[in-house]
């Protein structure tokens, strides 16, 4: 048992599955209503927190004191607890789970020196995602085939939080232990939800305009983001790609630097500058133009369904990079 968790992550059912998993940690054969005390609610005090983390466990050999929301806390106000983790008690375990924006720094600060800092985000890396999946599979109450696992993968995209339900749902209706192949999987998938940015990025990075659009139509359907919101992603990527033209970054350190992306990890960087490599001055120039009429086009320059201008611009976008797409976005109307 460590003295203090901090679990980190925007979708609020991973850090609400994330909780559950540390809790069945620290709680094995206790009895919680003894060893538990959680904090939640707009009134909460830190100070009062800290107290009753310095409060020794009663007919138990621990305390687990869980507190909520932590990124409501600023520096200032969560200074009783970065206090306490300077010296914490060693039969407590404080639990800061994420919620109302990200933790202070100081607080991860103070965290990371005496305990352990739990990420409940979307894995970004492909590997990193597989990796995801086969851990949770692999203790999942139902056993999935590899065809299984990969329609799995494919429908859920980003909505990682559906599967810890689904997976219960699958043993309710097959039973503990059972063999899960496609045909029995499909019934229970529902809507197919919403992919990640990085999907569509990738996507055209490649100059594979026709999964870029399908990712895009995810994206606006199942996973309900704004044109706008989708824009700003795709101003995002290319805008680093133009930060780095020029700049003399040759490895991934130096692009990461370049970006800003100090104590975070660097891996968006290396993209960047793989990618601007491969397109060159001429082609991030010609990304950014595209991406300054779409930009224009969506708030009312051209009379186009903002479908179809984010259709045209991912379809141009992926043919930037030298393979020619077969996607819808190659039969719209040309500009």
């Amino acid at each position: 048992m460590k003295p203090a968790y901090l679990i980190r992550g925007e979708d609020a059912s991973l850090v609400s599955q994330a909780l559950v998993d540390v809790l069945a940690e620290l709680l094995p054969g206790t009895d919680a209503g003894l060893a538990l005390e959680d904090w939640t609610g707009d009134e909460v005090d830190p100070a009062a927190v800290v107290d009753s983390c310095q409060t020794p466990p009663f007919l138990t050999d621990r305390r687990v004191v869980v507190l909520r929301d932590i990124g409501r806390f600023s520096a200032e106000e969560a200074a009783p607890l970065i206090d306490y983790l300077a010296d914490p008690l060693d039969t407590t375990a404080l639990v800061l789970v994420g919620g109302g924006g990200r933790a202070a720094k100081k607080l991860e600060d103070a965290v990371k020196k005496t305990g352990q800092l739990i990420d409940a985000g979307t894995p970004q890396r492909a590997a990193d995602r597989r990796q995801w999946y086969a851990d949770r599979l692999a203790a999942a109450p139902v056993r999935l085939d590899r065809a299984a696992t990969a329609l799995l993968e494919e429908h859920l995209g980003e909505d990682l939080g559906r599967l810890a339900p689904l997976l219960d749902v699958l043993a309710a209706a097959y039973g503990e232990g059972a063999k899960v192949g496609p045909e029995q999987l499909e019934p229970f998938l529902g809507q197919a939800g919403g992919l990640a940015p990085w999907d569509l990025t990738d996507a055209i990075d490649k100059g594979d305009a026709d999964t870029a659009l399908s990712v895009l139509h995810r994206m606006l359907a199942a996973g309900e983001r704004h044109p706008l919101v989708v824009m700003a992603t795709l101003q995002r990527h290319y805008g680093d790609m133009l930060r780095l033209d020029g700049s003399g970054a040759t490895t991934e350190a130096q692009a990461a630097e370049v970006l800003g992306l100090k104590g975070r990890s660097t891996f968006p960087a290396r993209k960047a500058l793989d990618q601007g490599r491969a397109l060159g001055s001429e082609g991030v120039a010609r990304a950014i133009a595209l991406l300054a009429q779409a930009d224009l086009d969506l708030r009312g320059a051209r009379a186009w369904p903002d479908e179809l201008v984010l259709e045209v611009l991912v379809g141009r976008l992926s043919r930037l990079t030298g393979r020619r797409g077969k996607g819808r976005a190659a039969t719209r109307p040309a500009r």
